[in-house]
Parts: C-alpha cells; structure tokens; sequence
C-alpha cells in the first residue's frame, strides 16, 4: 500500500535576508543564558527568530549566511552618556580636577572652535571609534546637534541626540530659550529618522535654572522625551547646590518634578542610600560612567547599592576629552571591579549583570527597550560579535565572563546596525579611515595654535 500521499506536505525554507551562526550567542533576555550553536535569523532589519542552527538551516532560505564559529554573538552596546564630538579634544588637558578642567581649558577651547563642521567632524571619528568597539547606539550631549545627528546618520550608527540646555551663551544658543528652541526644531526636522531619538540635555542642575527645568519639564511631557543631565558627579556640586539653594541637587529636581522614567543622571556619583531609594520610586536611571569619575577624581558610585535596591545602571564612556577612549568594553569590566570591591562582596555585579547594564540597561533609560537591547524576535538587528579564537581569550569556560572580564574592544570582530553590517572581519566597511584620520590632525593642529 503506498502511503505518500497521506505524509504531510514539509513548509518550504523562508527567504530571509541574513542567517548568523554562532558559537556562543547571549541574548541578555531571558537574564543569565548562554546559548550554544544557535542562530539568529534577520530579515529587513529586524530578528525574526533565535533558534538552534539545526533547525535554522531547515525553516530558512537566507540570502546570506555568515559563520562565526569561534565567536560570542550578543547586542549591540550601549553608550549611555558622551559628548560625541569633544573627540576632537582628547588629551587637552589631563591630570586636572572637573571644574579647573571645564573652566580654565575645555569651556574656553571650546567658544574658540565649536561650530557645526566642529560637531559634525569630532562626532564622525566618534562614531568611528564607538562602531570599532561595539557600540551600536550612543546617548549624547553636545552643541549643534543637527550636525551630530547628520554624523551619526553617514556612520550608521544609531543615536540618541542630546538637545542640550544651559543658562549661558556659547557659539551655538544664547539663552536657555533659544538652546531649547533651536533643539525642538532640530527634533521637528529628523523625527522621522528611524536611526535617531531625541533626548532633552539639560547640561547640570549648577548651570540652568529652576525657570528652564519647568519648561523641560513640559516640553519632555508634551513630546515624551527622555531628560538627561549631569547629577551629583562631585562633592563640590552638592555643596555649591546647599549654599546656593539650601538643598542638595536631587532634592531640587524633585521638587521641580523632573523624577521621573524618562530622567538619565549621569554619574551620580555621590548618592546617599535615601536618594538611591528616591531614584528607584520615580523610575529613574543612572548612565554609570566609571573611568570618567575616576580620572578626574570624582569618586566612585555606589552601583552595588544602586542595584541591589533595584535601580537602572547602564554605562557611559562621557567624552573623549574626559575619558580618552569611547570604550564601552573597559568601563563594563571596570564597572564590575569597581562595585565587588566598593561593597566587599565578590558576587556584586556579575557578568551577566554587567552585560545588561552595556545593552538592556542603557536601551531602557533611553526608552528604546522594545527595539533594541536584547536579541528579542522584533527587535532590531544591532549586533556585535567577538572573536574568541585569541590567545587573550583562550580558554573559554564561560562566555559572559569572557566577554566582561578577558575580551576587549579589539576582539569585536563584527557589528550590525538594523540589519546592515558596519563592522566586518574587525574592519569598518566605510573606507574613511584616512580621511577621518586628517580631520582629526586638522582640528588637533588649529585648537594647539590658539592657545
């Protein structure tokens, strides 16, 4: 008796763009795993399946399939606090505390030199650099930022544009007012810019006003727009603060309303565990940016205590200028360190937890949970791998410890932003490295002379 025709019809493989197979891949959700020989299918930007490669190479007809044997595949980072363009200010001036550093050498370089082509070159190489090592997606704050956006849209990378705001006159605004008014216009003209968001960026509580912060408040409700702001990064800020309004900056912001989801505080260095609390019941999150904090001196934040009470952390590089390098590699390791020894326990903040804070952490402080952060069926394809086949790397016993305690930017071998590759082999696909080699000399050359 022949049977054939009673056997189930078998689905023909579905075309898609891209199939990736990994040694290793973390998808940060769900928390603390590991998968091994999975794959990820992605087509027109977007996952649309994470799943053993077996059955991968079965239910899909990729039009590309690219092979990572040796290699940990997990999302792409997040920046969650820098100054894009102060790239171009790198090792200005070293060795100095915040606030002598600001005022006697970045504020004033800075009304000689920034200007749009200024922001527009400094945020290229910044984004050069941040593709480089992982970084899919950057929180920033700085001038101009209509030629930060256009810098992160002709690198492909994604961002989240800062509309920065501050009392005082520069090159770019001339009131809070005007900061504000031209930052809404810029947010008005590339809304639609499916790599870009808009963060509003009040630059500190010690530099605007209660009047500013009460209108970015309304402005950040109207739009729905995430406010982030420098807070409590020095001792010196809260004591200014206490004199100057009789409350330590927190306490201000709160009675302003600014606490809320929407609010990233960078730094946040000096937070006693009552203020932590305060964080926590308004939704708040921290973009922690150790190397940063210790390099001028600043402190070192209680991340331990911030997430044992249940408080977002995600970590920033902050500019340049300030760290030396935008890698998010060393400030997940240092973070890690940093939080074991601050609170004597060992098991504060583990891989797994540091990993979160570089993509899921950093993507829900800026509101971007649903489309990137974790390799989530639906999300966007932001993707970094590492290649572990390095003798730094050998052996492999577990892949998140790897990946925070042992791998560097250099081991990133490739990265995709929404699907698109920006990263191959450990080269940019853009062939500018020249080119944004001599900008970089350029700018270097004009701001040594005017000093």
């Amino acid at each position: 008796m022949n049977n054939t025709a009673h056997a189930p019809k078998l689905s023909p493989p579905v075309p898609i763009d891209l199939l990736i197979e990994a040694c290793w891949i973390i998808p940060i959700e769900p928390a603390n795993v590991t998968l091994e020989d999975y794959a990820l299918a992605i087509d027109q930007g977007n996952i649309i399946a994470l799943l053993p490669q077996a059955e991968a190479r079965t239910r899909f007809a990729p039009r590309e399939t690219v092979l990572l044997p040796n290699h940990i595949l997990m999302p792409g980072l997040v920046n969650l606090h820098t100054h894009a363009a102060m790239t171009l200010l790198r090792g200005l001036a070293d060795d100095l505390p915040l606030m002598e550093w600001l005022k006697n050498h970045i504020w004033p370089a800075e009304a000689k030199h920034v200007s749009p082509q200024f922001v527009y070159d400094g945020t290229r190489l910044a984004c050069a650099e941040m593709l480089q090592g992982g970084i899919t997606c950057f929180n920033d704050m700085y001038f101009f930022p209509k030629a930060a956006a256009e810098a992160a849209l002709h690198a492909g990378i994604r961002a989240s544009i800062g509309l920065v705001t501050m009392e005082f006159s520069t090159a770019y605004a001339t009131d809070a007012d005007d900061y504000l008014d031209k930052g809404m216009t810029v947010r008005d003209q590339l809304r639609n810019e499916t790599l870009l968001s808009f963060c509003l960026a009040p630059h500190a509580p010690y530099t605007v006003s209660d009047q500013s912060f009460a209108r970015i408040l309304t402005l950040s409700e109207q739009c729905h727009l995430p406010i982030h702001l420098h807070l409590h990064e020095t001792a010196q800020e809260i004591t200014d603060a206490e004199k100057q309004y009789g409350q330590r900056p927190l306490e201000r912001l709160r009675q302003i309303g600014l606490l809320s989801p929407g609010l990233i505080a960078a730094h946040a260095v000096h937070l006693t565990c009552d203020e932590i609390d305060t964080l926590v019941a308004h939704g708040c999150s921290v973009a922690h940016c150790p190397s940063a904090n210790l390099k001028l001196a600043s402190g070192i934040a209680p991340v331990a205590d911030m997430i044992a009470h249940g408080l977002n952390v995600g970590l920033g590089t902050d500019g340049a200028a300030s760290n030396n390098r935008l890698d998010i590699f060393m400030e997940m390791r240092m973070a890690a360190l940093l939080a074991k020894a601050q609170s004597g326990d060992a098991e504060a903040v583990g891989a797994h937890q540091a990993l979160r804070m570089v993509t899921l952490a950093g993507a829900q402080a800026l509101g971007l949970d649903a489309r990137i952060g974790s390799l989530r069926p639906g999300k966007a394809a932001d993707l970094c791998a590492i290649d572990t086949a390095k003798i730094p790397l050998t052996p492999c016993y577990d892949a998140a410890s790897l990946a925070v305690y042992s791998a560097g930017r250099e081991h990133v071998s490739d990265v995709w932003v929404a699907g698109i590759q920006r990263l191959k082999s450990g080269q940019r696909v853009e062939n500018d490295e020249i080119e944004l080699i001599n900008s970089g000399r350029l700018w270097q050359n004009r701001v040594r002379l005017s000093k």
